[in-house]
């Protein structure tokens, strides 16, 4: 029996720094075609060496950075930026401008949070998924 070849998709992350990059290695090495962008050029050293995407150096919040990065064309569009206020314009960005259908943000104040599920941005926050582990821990 022919093993079934997975569609590829086609990844745009911002900001490449501890969550960005392994997401894009981890994206590269299950053959998706990954861009990468950042601000920092020294972010791009927490790539592996078997990464195989695309690297923007770059503000994502110049639309010309997204168009460089194809972002009409991405079936997945991650804003992983330290900075709420750049996720969330650049995650409006790709879903009313690019048209982009999959956006997720990373959310750092939990007070964002609900902001971002509004706009039909899906939405991670760190501090709200571990204060949710920790509450599974204290209840006995």
């Amino acid at each position: 029996m022919a093993r079934e070849k997975k569609k590829s998709l086609y990844v745009v992350i911002v900001g490449c720094g501890r969550m960005g990059s392994i997401v894009a290695n981890y994206a590269s090495t299950e053959g998706h075609n990954v861009v990468v962008i950042d601000k920092d050029e020294k972010a791009f050293e927490l790539l592996s060496p078997e990464f195989s995407g695309f690297t923007i150096l770059g503000d994502a919040t110049e639309v010309e950075n997204l168009v460089a990065a194809k972002a009409e064309r991405a079936d997945v569009f991650l804003a992983l930026t330290s900075d709420d206020n750049t996720n969330f314009m650049v995650s409006m960005i790709a879903k009313n401008y690019f048209g982009v259908k999959r956006v997720m943000a990373r959310v750092y104040e939990p007070e964002n949070y609900d902001l971002f599920r509004e706009l039909g941005i899906d939405a991670v926050s760190p501090i709200l998924l571990m204060s949710e582990a920790l509450k599974g821990i204290l209840v006995p």
